[in-house]
């Protein structure tokens, strides 16, 4: 069985930074995609960043040069750095992953992490 957790949210001042992390575990072969997506209270889920498993990241329009995404692959682990933070990326924060397991490729996704800017 194969989880992803992440952690990191929280609460910030406009202008902050956090970072967020999502670890996959359980039976794992490799990892392709990896992604992060939020989605604030009456919104649509929006694609936040995507990284492909050479590392090729991709970004929406409204977190260019604000926001990075890396991973580890050694340790299943995507990363989300969330710089200049604005009231508008009040989200909960979730990662996918496209997962090679024992049962073969399979998209997970984790409970996900809130994020609060405070203006």
């Amino acid at each position: 069985q194969v989880q992803l957790v992440e952690s990191g949210g929280g609460l910030v001042q406009a202008g902050g930074s956090l970072r967020l992390s999502c670890a996959a575990s359980g039976s794992i072969s490799s990892i392709n995609a990896m992604r992060w997506y939020r989605q604030a209270p009456g919104k649509q889920r929006e694609l936040v960043a995507a990284i492909t498993s050479r590392g090729v990241p991709n970004y929406a329009d409204s977190v260019k040069g604000r926001f990075t995404i890396s991973r580890d692959n050694a340790k299943n682990t995507v990363y989300l750095q969330v710089n200049s933070l604005k009231p508008e990326d009040t989200a909960v924060y979730y990662c996918n992953a496209d997962i090679w397991a024992t049962i073969g490729l399979i998209t997970y996704r984790g409970q996900g992490t809130q994020v609060t800017v405070s203006s």
